[in-house]
C-alpha cells in the first residue's frame, strides 16, 4: 500500500514511493537530456515515457493507491489526436516567441498586462499550427501514456497556458482575438482529480507544477508559511486565503487545492550560476569554508529576471570585489539570499501575511552554511524538511485523492531540522545591493 510521485525534471526523472505515514519506502531516477540553441530550449517527450517506465519498475511498487505528476511550469507539446507528439517539447524557459507577448496582451490589457511573462506557453503557442493538434502539458503527456488515453490537464499546469484561474475557464474571448481554437486546449482540472487508470486498476491523478509539488512536500500550505525552492533557480511559494494582485507582474498565483491562493513568483536567479563561475570546484568544500564577505554577486546565468522584479534587460553584476573561488562563492551565496530577502518585502508589500518561517526545498539544501545565511539575511527560522522532493510532494497529493490536501501533508510531512536567524542580515551590503539594482533600473 502506498502512493508514488513523479517530477518530470528538466535534468531527470524521479520517482518517490510514501506509504501513509509519509515513510519513504522507495526512490529512483533518471537523466534526462536537453537541447538548447540560443533562446530555444527543447526536449524529446518520448525520452520522459522512457524514463518513466524505468522508475517505476525500478521502486517496484505493487498493491499502489494512487500516481501523481509535476512537472516545470509551462512546458508543453503538441499532439495529434491520438495523443502522438507532433513537436518536440518546448521548455518552460524557451524564449523564441517573447516577442509575441505584447500581441498578447494587446488583446485582453485587463487580463495579461500585469501577468503575462515572455516565456510562458501563451506565446509560444501563438507561433505554431493548431490544427487538428492539441496542447498537452508535459505531466498531462505522461499521465495519458499511464492511463492509456488522453487526460485533463490541471489548473496548475493550465496557467501559464493562459487559463483564468478566478473564472475556472478558458478566456474564449481573449482567445478568439488571437485566433486561437479552444479545441485544441485540454480540459481543465482541480489537482487530485481522477484522471484515469493504469492497466492494473492504479488511479492516476491530476498533479501540479514542480514548484507546487515543492511546496507541498514542504508542507507549507496555510498563510504565513513559505516554500523557498532553491535549484538551478529560485522559486518561492505560499499561502493566501485572497488573490495578489501585482501591478509588476512578477508574482503569479496558483489555485490551493483546498480553496485559497498560492503566490509567488520564479527568479532567474539560483544556484545554476555557481556551475558557470566554478566550473569543476568542490563546492562542498567551499561551504565548509565560507562566511560573510564585503561583497556580493547579483547571480544571473542570462539577461533578464523575473521575480521579484520584471526586468528583460537584466544582467549579472559584482559590487566588491572576488579574490578567490571562496570570496565568488560566498558572494553568490549572498546574492541569492539577497533576492529571496527582496522576494518576501516585494509580497509582504502585496498584502501577504508576514513571513515567519520558510520552508527550505530544492537541490541547494545540502550547503549547511547557505541554509543558515539564508535564515540570517531573512531574519526568520528556516525549516528543512525531512523529504524536500517534489516527487515526495506529489505522493501525497495522490494520498490526499483530491481531498483535504493541508490535512494530508499535516500527518505525512515532517520537519527534519529548523535553523534560527542569528542576528546578522547584512543590512549595509543589502540596502547596497538594492541600490545598485534600482540605479540599473531594474525596479523601476
Amino acid at each position: 500500500m502506498g502512493w508514488i510521485g513523479l517530477d518530470l525534471g528538466t535534468q531527470s526523472v524521479r520517482a518517490v514511493l510514501a506509504d501513509a505515514k509519509g515513510q519513504v519506502l522507495s526512490r529512483a531516477t533518471r537523466p534526462l537530456a536537453s537541447h538548447r540553441d540560443g533562446v530555444r530550449h527543447e526536449q524529446n517527450p518520448q525520452a520522459w515515457l522512457t524514463a518513466v517506465d524505468a522508475v517505476l519498475a525500478e521502486v517496484g511498487a505493487t498493491d499502489l493507491d494512487g500516481i501523481a505528476i509535476c512537472s516545470t511550469s509551462g512546458t508543453f507539446l503538441l499532439t495529434d489526436r491520438a495523443g502522438r507528439p507532433v513537436t518536440p517539447a518546448l521548455m518552460y524557459d524557451d524564449a523564441r516567441s517573447a516577442a509575441r507577448r505584447d500581441h498578447i496582451v494587446d488583446a485582453d490589457p485587463d487580463r495579461w498586462a500585469t501577468s503575462m511573462q515572455p516565456t510562458w506557453a501563451l506565446p509560444k503557442i501563438l507561433d505554431l499550427d493548431l490544427t487538428d493538434r492539441h496542447i498537452v502539458h508535459s505531466a498531462d503527456f505522461v499521465a495519458a501514456h499511464l492511463v492509456g488515453h488522453p487526460v485533463a490537464t490541471d489548473t496548475s499546469h493550465a496557467l501559464k497556458t493562459g487559463y483564468d484561474l478566478i473564472a475556472d475557464a478558458w478566456p474564449a474571448a481573449a482567445f478568439d482575438k488571437l485566433g486561437l481554437p479552444l479545441a485544441a486546449f485540454p480540459e481543465v482540472v482541480r489537482p487530485g482529480a481522477e484522471l484515469g487508470r493504469t492497466p492494473d486498476g492504479v488511479p492516476v491523478y491530476a498533479g501540479m507544477t514542480d514548484g507546487c509539488a515543492a511546496q507541498i512536500a514542504a508542507g507549507a500550505l496555510a498563510p504565513g508559511a513559505w516554500n523557498s525552492v532553491l535549484g538551478t533557480t529560485l522559486v518561492l511559494k505560499g499561502v493566501s486565503t485572497e488573490l495578489l494582485t501585482d501591478p509588476t507582474g512578477a508574482v503569479y498565483n496558483h489555485r490551493h487545492p483546498d480553496g485559497g491562493w498560492l503566490p509567488g513568483g520564479a527568479s532567474s536567479t539560483g544556484a545554476g550560476v555557481l556551475t558557470e563561475l566554478l566550473p569543476g570546484a568542490d563546492l562542498d568544500a567551499l561551504d565548509r569554508a565560507a562566511h560573510p564577505i564585503d561583497a556580493v554577486i547579483y547571480p544571473l546565468t542570462k539577461t533578464g529576471e523575473r521575480f521579484p522584479f520584471v526586468a528583460p534587460q537584466a544582467e549579472r553584476f559584482t559590487l566588491g570585489t572576488t579574490a578567490d573561488d571562496l570570496q565568488t562563492y560566498a558572494a553568490v551565496l549572498q546574492g541569492v539570499a539577497f533576492i529571496e530577502r527582496l522576494a518576501f518585502e516585494h509580497l509582504e508589500s502585496l498584502g501577504a501575511e508576514p513571513v515567519r518561517s520558510v520552508a527550505l526545498t530544492g537541490g541547494a539544501i545540502r550547503a549547511g552554511y547557505w541554509n543558515q545565511l539564508r535564515a540570517d539575511v531573512l531574519g526568520v527560522p528556516v525549516e528543512l524538511p525531512a523529504v524536500p522532493d517534489p516527487a515526495y510532494g506529489m505522493a501525497v497529493l495522490a494520498a490526499s485523492g483530491g481531498t483535504d490536501l493541508t490535512g494530508t501533508a499535516r500527518r505525512m510531512v515532517r520537519v527534519d531540522h529548523v535553523l534560527e536567524p542569528r542576528g546578522d542580515r547584512l543590512d549595509d551590503l543589502y540596502g547596497e545591493f538594492v541600490a545598485e539594482l534600482d540605479r540599473r533600473g531594474y525596479r523601476g
